[in-house]
C-alpha cells in the first residue's frame, strides 16, 4: 500500500476510536449524543465505502466528473446513431414506395 491508504486507514481507526469513546462515555445518552454518534458513524461508513471504491483521494472528484462526461458523450453518440439509422430506414422505405408508385403508374417504360 502507498502512503495515502495508510494515512487514510489510520485516520479511520482514530475516528472509530473517537466514536467508541463517544458511545461508551455516556451513561444515559440523550438525543444530541445519539445524533452526533449517528453522524459520526455515517461519515465513517461513507469514507470506508469511498475508500473501497478507490475514490478516497483528492483526484476522485475530477475522476468522477470525467466519467460523467464520458458517459454523457456515449449516450449522445448512441442517440445520434439510432437517429441516423431510423432516418436512413425511413428514406429507404420512402424511396421504395416512390419506385413502386412509379412502376404501377407505368413510368418504368420511360426509363427504357
Amino acid at each position: 500500500m502507498g502512503l495515502w491508504p495508510q494515512f487514510f486507514w489510520r485516520k479511520i481507526m482514530n475516528e472509530e476510536a473517537a466514536l467508541a469513546r463517544l458511545l461508551s462515555g455516556a451513561a444515559a445518552p440523550d438525543d444530541v449524543l445519539w445524533r452526533a454518534a449517528v453522524e459520526e458513524a455515517a461519515e465513517l461508513g461513507a469514507r470506508r465505502a469511498l475508500a473501497r471504491l478507490g475514490l478516497a483521494d483528492e483526484a476522485a472528484r475530477d475522476d468522477v466528473g470525467e466519467l460523467r462526461e464520458l458517459l454523457k458523450a456515449w449516450r449522445d453518440a448512441k442517440s445520434s446513431a439510432w437517429k441516423a439509422a431510423v432516418d436512413w430506414a425511413v428514406r429507404g422505405a420512402l424511396a421504395l414506395l416512390l419506385i413502386g408508385i412509379a412502376v404501377k403508374l407505368g413510368f418504368g417504360a420511360w426509363v427504357r
